[in-house]
Parts: structure tokens; C-alpha cells; sequence
């Protein structure tokens, strides 16, 4: 097992271990304003009282808490599913292959008891992404080369594990469709930090290698971390910061250095392991 798959391993859980301590500080001030308004619901009704506008605030904050464990989450599974063994996966398909009704059952058993609570609401959290945009990978397991582009979820399939994605915007030599569905599992899919909160997103420093999207395009590159992302933040029209990277693209030069580009944080992500360019 090369090192560093571990390391990647360690550094996403590490980071899922974060997530999981924001929300409990996050719910505990939830539950705070909870008790303060089950004791005194005339307050909200006081001039200035910022109770409900706060509480408000502190759920957008624990959904995308969520939502971002998620994201790390099934970076973990791929990670982990690059690694495990396919054998004992076909040995169990070969046992099973004795009877239409046995299969179903066996099929069934196996279900109820690998679908823990926490998996039921993990999957839960990925059928709700239908709409939302992420980073895919189109290519195959075997290709030489991982392609990933900015695809809008259509479905995800809770059984299959597999989600239905629509790439809106095909390059030049794509087929005259205008549009391309892909059929992808899990591990292939990530979705973006929300836009609308910085603080539920994983900071990237100086240095660190990632996925982000090239300016002006819909396929994302592996890049490098110039500048950390709130360093480059700015207000948009909407009352919204938005926290910016500086990234050098691998493979984007220009008079012989690599130009430095500016990215919306919300269309960076980790470096999946093993990725190939």
C-alpha cells in the first residue's frame, strides 16, 4: 500500500473529524437559541432582537456542514475502494449465482444490514443533489487519462449507487447532440463547496495540489495553491463574499512559467488520489 494513499486517507478523515466538531458547536448553539425561545417566545417580538435571523443562520451553517461532510465522505469511499481488493467481491458473486429466489433473498439480507442510519442519511444527501451542479469524472477506471468536467446531476439511484449526470456544455468534438449523459458511480462524483458558505468549504494552503475548474471552461485540471483563498476574497452584488484561489494549472504554460490564475473557491476541490493528466 503506497504512503501516499495513506496520507490521503489521513488528511480526509482529519478533515472529516473538523467538519464533525463544527456541527456539534454549530447544534449547540442551535439548541441554545432553542431553549432561550421555548422560555421567552415574546422576545422575537422585541425591537432589535436578532433570535430568529440567528437561528436561521446557524441551520444554513449546519446543512452545509452536512454537505461538505458528505463531499469528504465520498472522497474517503474512493479512496478506499481504489485500495480494497476486487477478489472477494467476485468470489461472493460466484456463491450467490444458485437460485433466482436465493439471490433476492441473499440480495435483500445483505442490504438491510449494510445500510447503517448514517449510510441511509448519506445517501439521502447525495439523492439531494438532483439539480445541482459537480465535478465529474467521465473516464473509465483503465483510461490512461482522468477527465473530469462540471456536469448538473439529473438522479441518483440508491440501489445501483450510481448517479445520472447531464454535461450541458460538450466540447467542440463532442457529437452534435449538444449534450452528453453519463451513467457514473459514486467515487466518480464530487460535489462543490456552496457558494453561498466559505466556511462550510475545505481551506487548501500554499503548496497544496487540487482539482479546480480552468477559468472560462467546464473541465477541471489538476493545479497547484498559490495563494490561500481569503486572501483574494471579494463582495459580490448579492451581499456575498466570495473567497478566490490563486493557482498555477499544471501543464498551462505560457513564455515559458506558468501563469497564475484566479478561481472562485467554490470550484476547487481535493485532488483525488491517483489522479492521471
Amino acid at each position: 500500500m503506497a504512503s501516499p494513499d495513506i496520507a490521503g486517507i489521513l488528511e480526509n478523515a482529519k478533515e472529516l473529524d473538523r467538519l464533525r466538531k463544527d456541527q456539534e458547536v454549530v447544534l449547540l448553539e442551535i439548541n441554545k437559541l432553542h431553549k432561550k425561545l421555548q422560555s421567552n417566545p415574546e422576545v422575537v417580538e422585541k425591537p432589535g432582537d436578532t433570535s430568529l435571523s440567528r437561528l436561521k443562520t446557524f441551520y444554513i451553517q449546519a446543512r452545509e456542514l452536512s454537505e461538505s461532510e458528505v463531499t469528504v465522505s465520498t472522497q474517503l469511499l474512493g479512496q478506499l475502494d481504489a485500495l480494497i481488493p476486487s477478489g472477494p467481491q467476485g468470489q461472493q458473486r460466484r456463491r450467490i449465482e444458485g437460485g433466482e429466489q436465493k439471490k433476492k433473498r441473499m440480495k435483500a439480507d445483505s442490504e438491510a444490514s449494510r445500510v447503517s442510519p448514517s449510510m441511509r442519511n448519506h445517501l439521502d444527501v447525495l439523492a439531494s443533489l438532483k439539480g445541482e451542479q459537480v465535478a465529474a469524472r467521465v473516464t473509465q477506471q483503465d483510461a490512461e487519462k482522468d477527465e473530469w468536467f462540471v456536469v448538473k446531476v439529473m438522479h441518483f439511484d440508491r440501489e445501483t449507487r450510481e448517479f445520472e449526470v447531464l454535461d450541458e456544455e460538450p466540447g467542440d468534438d463532442e457529437e452534435a447532440s449538444g449534450q452528453r449523459k453519463y451513467k457514473l458511480p459514486m467515487p466518480h462524483i464530487i460535489p462543490f463547496p456552496k457558494r453561498t458558505d466559505p466556511t462550510g468549504a475545505q481551506d487548501f494552503p500554499p503548496g497544496r495540489h487540487v482539482l479546480a475548474v480552468y477559468p472560462g471552461t467546464t473541465a477541471l485540471y489538476k493545479a497547484t495553491v498559490v495563494t490561500a483563498r481569503k486572501s483574494n476574497a471579494f463582495l459580490l452584488k448579492d451581499g456575498f463574499w466570495l473567497d478566490r484561489y490563486v493557482l498555477e494549472f499544471d501543464d498551462d504554460e505560457e513564455d515559458g512559467s506558468l501563469p497564475q490564475r484566479l478561481v472562485p473557491f467554490h470550484r476547487v476541490v481535493a485532488l483525488p488520489e491517483g489522479h492521471r493528466q
